[in-house]
C-alpha cells in the first residue's frame, strides 16, 4: 500500500524558552495552522538530538515515503536533508548566517552557516517572513529559485491588549521609561539602547531601560551590567513581561539588522510607541508607526525623542497608529497563509 502524503515539520530545535524563532515555528507550522493538511512534527531533545534529527531522521523520512515533504521552519535543513531537493521546504527568517559572521556562536558557525549556503544552492522553493529578507535572499539564492512570502499574524502573545485601551501618557519632567525585548547578543545591539538612555540623563531626562530576554552570547551582558540605569531581567514568562510593559512609555530597539523582528508588531497590540533603528525591515513591519532613530548617534537620537515625545497627546496618537499598522500587518498575513496552503495541497497531491 502507497504511503499517505504528509507533511514532516522539523522541530527539533525547539526547547525550554519560547522566543521568536520558538514562536514562528509553534504557530506558523502547527497542525492547527497547516489545516486541513496533513502534519507529522518531529521533535528532539538537546543539541546531539537535534543533529540527529536533522541529519538522520528526517532524511530517512523522506526515503521511505516517496509522497512526504519536509518544512524546516526554524534551523536550515542539514546538507543530507536539502540533497532530496524540492520535497524540502525551508523558512528563512534572515540572512545573518552568512552576513554577519561577526556575530555567531560556534554552532551557528560550524553547522547553521554550511547548511544554509548549501539550502540556498541546491533547494527551488523558499519561505520567507518579510518583503526584506526575500530581497537578502533572492541576492544569496540559486537563480531559480521560487521565493514565497509567508508572514506571520501578530497576535497578542504578552496579553496586553487591555492596556491599549488606557493610552499612556509622558511629559518632560517626568521619569521616561523604555523597554527592550529580545535575546542578549550582539546584533541586537543593545548597548546603543543603553547609550541613549545616558544621553536622555545627561539631557535632564530621568530615563530607565528595561531589557527582557534570554542571556546569549558575546559579552553584551557584562556590558549591560555596568551602564547605570538599566536593568536586566533575563528571560521572564509572559505575566512578568505584560506587567514590565504596562510601566513602560515606549519599545526600543536598536538591532543592527533583522529578518523582520516580531517584537515590535508584537508590542502594538498595547498601543505601545516603538523606537526602532531605521533600517528597510523596520520601515516595512511598521509603516508610517515607528519612531525612526540612528543608534549610532544616541545623542541625535535622545533629541528626536525628546521632540516627539513632548507633547501630552503623542503616545495616544502613536498608539492609534499602532492599531492600525497591526490590522495592516495582519491582512497581508492572512492573504500569505491562504496562498500557501493552496500552493502545499497542490505540491502534495502531485507527489507520486
Amino acid at each position: 500500500m502507497a504511503a499517505n502524503p504528509v507533511l514532516y515539520v522539523d522541530e527539533s530545535h525547539l526547547g525550554r524558552h519560547v522566543t521568536g524563532l520558538e514562536r514562528i515555528t509553534l504557530e506558523l507550522f502547527s497542525v492547527a495552522a497547516l489545516a486541513p493538511l496533513a502534519v507529522e512534527p518531529l521533535r528532539a531533545s538537546g543539541v546531539r538530538g537535534m543533529i540527529v534529527a536533522q541529519t538522520l531522521s528526517l532524511p530517512a523520512r523522506l526515503a521511505a515515503n516517496r509522497r512526504a515533504l519536509a518544512l524546516c521552519p526554524g534551523f536550515p535543513p542539514s546538507i543530507p536533508l536539502s540533497l532530496f531537493g524540492d520535497r524540502v521546504i525551508p523558512y528563512i527568517h534572515d540572512t545573518f548566517l552568512l552576513s554577519r559572521p561577526q556575530d555567531l556562536n560556534w554552532r551557528a558557525k560550524y553547522y547553521m552557516a554550511p547548511a544554509f549556503r548549501f539550502a540556498l544552492r541546491r533547494l527551488p522553493w523558499l519561505l520567507v517572513n518579510s518583503e526584506t529578507t526575500r530581497a537578502e535572499v533572492a541576492s544569496r539564492a540559486n537563480s531559480r529559485a521560487e521565493i514565497s512570502l509567508y508572514r506571520p499574524r501578530i497576535r497578542d502573545v504578552f496579553g496586553i491588549a487591555e492596556q491599549a485601551l488606557r493610552p499612556r501618557s509622558w511629559l518632560p519632567g517626568q521619569p521616561l521609561r523604555l523597554i527592550a525585548i529580545g535575546t542578549v547578543e550582539p546584533r541586537k545591539n543593545l548597548r546603543a539602547a543603553a547609550a541613549i538612555v545616558a544621553a536622555l540623563q545627561q539631557s535632564g531626562i530621568d530615563a530607565q531601560l528595561d531589557i527582557v530576554g534570554r542571556f546569549g552570547w558575546g559579552d553584551e551582558m557584562e556590558a549591560l551590567k555596568a551602564s547605570p540605569h538599566v536593568t536586566l531581567h533575563g528571560y521572564q514568562e509572559a505575566d512578568r513581561v505584560r506587567a514590565l510593559i504596562g510601566e513602560a512609555h515606549a519599545l526600543i530597539t536598536t538591532s543592527h539588522d533583522e529578518g523582520l523582528g516580531l517584537t515590535p508588531l508584537e508590542a502594538q497590540h498595547g498601543g505601545l510607541a516603538v523606537i526602532a533603528t531605521d533600517i528597510k525591515v523596520f520601515r516595512e513591519a511598521l509603516g508610517d508607526s515607528g519612531l525612526w532613530i540612528d543608534p549610532a548617534n544616541p545623542g541625535s537620537a535622545a533629541a528626536i525623542l525628546r521632540e516627539r515625545l513632548a507633547s501630552p497627546d503623542a503616545l495616544a496618537a502613536i498608539a492609534s497608529k499602532a492599531r492600525a499598522n497591526l490590522e495592516r500587518w495582519n491582512a497581508c498575513a492572512d492573504r500569505d497563509r491562504q496562498q500557501l496552503i493552496e500552493r502545499l495541497t497542490a505540491k502534495l497531491a502531485a507527489q507520486r
